[in-house]
């Protein structure tokens, strides 16, 4: 039997990874990641070997990988080996590709799986999202969660439907488009509280709320503060 692995590594803070990650990590025949470069610095840190024998391969895969690529990560499964998918930062399938990977083995070895000849198995960790919501203090018995907004089309159609919806919104935003959502924000949700959580994890992790305006006159004012990644929570 076979296993494919769906890893969750550390968002920020390299220690922020499961002993039980670790073991899978280290025990796999493949290792497939979106950066090689960001993956292998995770394994220098805890001290995973790669490449030797009976040491994982480390291979890429993401949203521009061919369909070559996966038809030899198909292969490999088919043949027996266990394989690990990793994003550089939290769990695979939330917002990345991985999910459409999961969707096609899930289609392709649909047999194998019906037969116990393949398991896909989670190995749960870090997230944004949810450690987002975890310091935020805000409702979240049930919460809309979209991703990353769309750059252009249906965008502002969406910033609409956010300041309409009664449920709690979290979305992900980039330091080069987080200004322009604020804007939108003030434009479109001026009743609704904004808290933003930036560089989780990280040395300069930090949360700030209030109004779309307050939020907004906060980064306006600190420009050094935007960047890393951010979590927008629409309350």
């Amino acid at each position: 039997m076979s296993t494919f692995f769906i890893v969750a590594t550390p968002i920020g803070n390299m220690e922020d990874i499961t002993l039980r990650a670790l073991k899978v990590l280290g025990s796999v025949d493949v290792v497939l990641c979106e950066d090689t470069r960001v993956t292998k610095k995770l394994f220098v840190r805890h001290a995973i070997s790669v490449g030797g024998n009976a040491q994982p391969r480390v291979l890429s895969y993401h949203a521009h990988s061919k369909i070559s690529r996966v038809n030899d990560i198909v292969a490999l499964l088919k043949e027996g080996k266990n394989v690990a998918l990793v994003s550089d930062a939290g769990t695979p399938g939330i917002s990345d590709p991985g999910a459409e990977l999961v969707s096609i083995i899930r289609r392709d070895m649909a047999v194998e799986l019906a037969e116990g000849a393949l398991k896909i198995e989670s190995i749960p960790g870090a997230s944004a999202l949810t450690a987002a919501l975890s310091i935020a203090g805000v409702p979240c018995a049930d919460f809309i969660f979209l991703g990353f907004l769309p750059h252009k089309k249906g965008r502002e159609t969406l910033f609409k439907e956010i300041a309409t919806a009664e449920r709690t919104c979290i979305f992900y935003e980039s330091p080069h488009r987080i200004m322009k959502t604020l804007d939108s924000l003030v434009m479109h949700a001026v009743a609704k509280r904004i808290t933003i959580c930036r560089e989780l994890t990280k040395i300069f992790e930090e949360v700030v709320s209030g109004s779309p305006q307050e939020v907004l006159t906060y980064f306006t004012a600190h420009t050094d503060k935007v960047r890393g990644e951010f979590v927008v929570i629409v309350s």
